[in-house]
């Protein structure tokens, strides 16, 4: 059975190309460009883990100390504070959505 599924796609594309005079997000010097914010909720030191919410979508994301790549001055969970400003990146694994890597601002 085959069915026409639209798998065409050169007729469907987007104009996701940016101008070359515009800037990039990534090439801008302020980290907090390139991450999303949001605030630390919870530290749980003793296992290294907690959790953020994301200032766009007000929703909590979990991370975990060996799992997560720490940047900035402290670069450690025991160095993260609740009501603490981060950039975080996000990750998907089987177990849901994970924070992958904090960027701690000065």
């Amino acid at each position: 059975m085959s069915e026409d599924r639209g798998g065409d796609r050169s007729d469907d594309q987007s104009d996701d190309q940016s101008d070359d005079q515009s800037p990039s997000r990534l090439d801008s010097p302020d980290p907090r460009d390139r991450y999303h914010c949001g605030v630390v909720t919870r530290v749980y030191y003793g296992s290294e883990s907690g959790t953020l919410q994301s200032h766009a979508t007000g929703r909590e994301y979990r991370f975990r100390g060996p799992l997560c790549e720490i940047r900035g001055p402290i670069p450690r969970v025991g160095g993260l504070r609740e009501g603490m400003e981060v950039g975080f990146d996000l990750s998907r694994t089987s177990s849901g959505t994970w924070v992958s890597l904090i960027c701690v601002f000065d």
